[in-house]
């Protein structure tokens, strides 16, 4: 079923007023799976229909293949392969994983278990004694922004000038030329060259001096597919430097929020550290940290619930809506860390699916267990907490919270 009756939902959906609950709006927009926008786009809500999609290949991740190319600050430079299709997005995925995970790193995770407890660890001791703390600028950013310039070779130190980029780069990313200023797009398109010159350096500075960190390792080491190029190195850090620590501030921030307005929860999970697990995966079903992928391009005519999306088309998939689709989740507005058979959206699916999902939900296992461990009476200062401006990113921007009940 397609209708052109829902525009209006979705402009709802994406301003700032709905950013605390969105999700009676997706209920909404839900009855209708595939629908038109006044812009011949599409917007795709139901949990089969997305899984489909994020299957099916003729969906293209090319923001090329749009038949009406969108102002984007992605434009112009090397796409990272997150913006590819096969069989370069395959190959450049390979070449990084390599370097990051199975089959060839298979122990990254694992080893860094004691850096990522001990930082942590670190972070909660320089708030104690604290009244009040705020759990996004105290751990929820500083603890992944760490972790990711480890990994990268990125100088912490530097952390102050690409977290101006960065801020300005999500801005940008749902930027409407039909209701936002084109000061926004304009700063997302500056911060992005400014970021890549920044790694641009750092990736030079590698070349002929072999080491530890992943750009030294794509900048120096050969594999199956051959060595990636300047340009290829660059564009994956800058996926990697974002996404390594954007989604995975709003899964923590997300996650003690909805532990703080489930205490019974909380305190079960303080007695069983182990149910860390499944309720970080109920978490990524619950309070997604990526809600929207703002857009796919039908490389040729795509059926979806029979509806006929015509080559070119956009197409958005919002996949916090998916996994609460009451047709495929039991109760799916109840958090529940014993969900069985919780095949959420979380992550993404497909070929596209996140990276970096080991590590995110490793940090979040460990953050939420040690902040529920070492927090004494924690309660929120402010229900619900102000939230940052993207609807595609969408999680605290600030989430204060009183210790010793107060």
């Amino acid at each position: 079923m397609t209708t052109t009756e829902t525009p209006d939902m979705l402009h709802r959906i994406l301003d700032y007023s709905s950013r605390s609950d969105p999700y009676p709006l997706y209920a909404e927009l839900r009855r209708t799976p595939v629908a038109r926008q006044d812009d011949g786009s599409y917007v795709i809500s139901t949990y089969r229909e997305l899984a489909d999609i994020l299957h099916n290949p003729h969906l293209s991740s090319d923001v090329r293949n749009l038949s009406h190319p969108m102002p984007s600050a992605e434009a112009g430079g090397t796409p990272s392969f997150i913006n590819m299709d096969p069989p370069d997005h395959d190959r450049l995925r390979r070449m990084a994983m390599r370097h990051f995970g199975p089959p060839h790193t298979p122990g990254l995770v694992t080893a860094l278990e004691p850096d990522l407890t001990a930082t942590v660890g670190g972070l909660l001791d320089d708030c104690a004694g604290k009244e009040q703390i705020d759990i996004v600028d105290d751990l929820a950013y500083p603890f992944p922004v760490s972790v990711i310039c480890h990994l990268l070779g990125v100088p912490r130190e530097d952390e102050p000038r690409f977290r101006v980029w960065v801020n300005d780069l999500i801005n940008s990313i749902d930027y409407d030329p039909r209701t936002d200023p084109k000061q926004k797009l304009d700063d997302g398109v500056q911060a992005r060259q400014d970021l890549r010159e920044y790694l641009g350096g750092l990736v030079e500075q590698r070349h002929g001096r072999p080491g530890d960190d992943l750009l030294a390792r794509l900048a120096n080491d050969d594999g199956p597919d051959g060595r990636m190029t300047d340009e290829e190195i660059i564009s994956t850090a800058n996926l990697l430097l974002i996404a390594g620590h954007e989604t995975t501030v709003n899964l923590i921030a997300n996650g003690m929020l909805t532990l703080l307005r489930h205490p019974q929860i909380l305190e079960r999970l303080r007695g069983e550290p182990d149910l860390v697990v499944p309720l970080v995966e109920e978490l990524l079903r619950y309070e997604p940290p990526v809600h929207i992928i703002p857009w796919r391009a039908a490389y040729s005519d795509v059926t979806v619930a029979d509806t006929v999306i015509p080559q070119g088309s956009q197409v958005m998939l919002m996949l916090a809506s998916g996994s609460r689709d009451p047709d495929r989740f039991h109760d799916p507005d109840r958090f529940d860390p014993d969900r069985s058979d919780n095949q959420h959206l979380g992550f993404g699916s497909g070929i596209h699916l996140c990276f970096g999902g080991p590590l995110a939900r490793r940090e979040a296992q460990i953050a939420l267990t040690e902040l529920v461990r070492r927090l004494d009476r924690p309660s929120l200062v402010a229900d619900p907490p102000p939230y940052r401006r993207s609807p595609v990113l969408r999680g605290p921007i600030h989430l204060r919270v009183e210790q010793n009940g107060g």
